[in-house]
């Protein structure tokens, strides 16, 4: 896929206020620092369209962007961050479930994982009710320059083996780096192959 327009769209605090659901949407989500930001910014060739920042949790509000007019892509708050309080947390929380399961034109969660850590609880967790709640999504391990190849690999793997403890059969998996900008033209080439398909069996998001 060619991103010919990438533009912020709007920012909302709650999924009722989000853009009016007529084109499909792909919602990247994962903890806190975990590179999100960063590998929006490579996947559309734009250094500064996601506000990347180092500390933990800026990114508190659901953030739109309209791409190549005819799909969106959307910033969802990292979840579990541990440095706010816990009233703050549960109204994160809150916007991300509701956001999920509410709406209706979103055609894929790609759940983002640090490729540098072992299989972190609040991840497996995460990934155990998008299962359950029968959304569809993907795993996308970022900042896999930070490591040796073989590292990499194996970490992967690690959670590979982890999640094989309840699951049969394991979504796609992206292995990226947004420091080299590797792994973000196969996730779009999924959504282009993946809108091709909404298109040609004319797929309508309208209620």
């Amino acid at each position: 896929m060619v991103i010919k327009t990438a533009e912020f769209v709007k920012s909302s605090g709650k999924w009722q206020e989000c853009p009016e659901p007529t084109m499909p949407e792909y919602a990247f989500i994962g903890r806190s620092n975990v590179g999100k930001s960063s590998l929006i910014n490579a996947m559309m060739n734009h250094k500064d369209l996601a506000k990347t920042s180092g500390t933990p949790g800026k990114t508190q509000l659901i953030n739109h962007f309209l791409v190549n007019e005819n799909w969106y892509l959307t910033d969802l708050p990292g979840y579990g961050y541990a440095k706010v309080s816990k009233s703050i947390r549960k109204d994160f929380e809150k916007l991300i479930t509701n956001y999920i399961l509410n709406r209706r034109n979103l055609v894929n969660l790609f759940v983002l994982i640090d490729a540098r850590h072992t299989p972190q609880k609040i991840d497996l967790e995460f990934i155990q009710w998008c299962g359950e709640s029968g959304i569809p999504f993907s795993i996308v391990f970022t900042k896999a320059d930070k490591l040796k190849p073989n590292v990499t690999i194996q970490n992967v793997e690690n959670y590979k083996n982890e999640l094989h403890k309840t699951w049969a059969d394991l979504p796609e998996i992206y292995v990226t780096s947004a420091e080299k900008k590797t792994g973000g033209d196969e996730i779009l080439n999924f959504i282009q192959t993946t809108n091709e398909f909404l298109k040609n069996n004319s797929v309508s998001f309208e209620e």
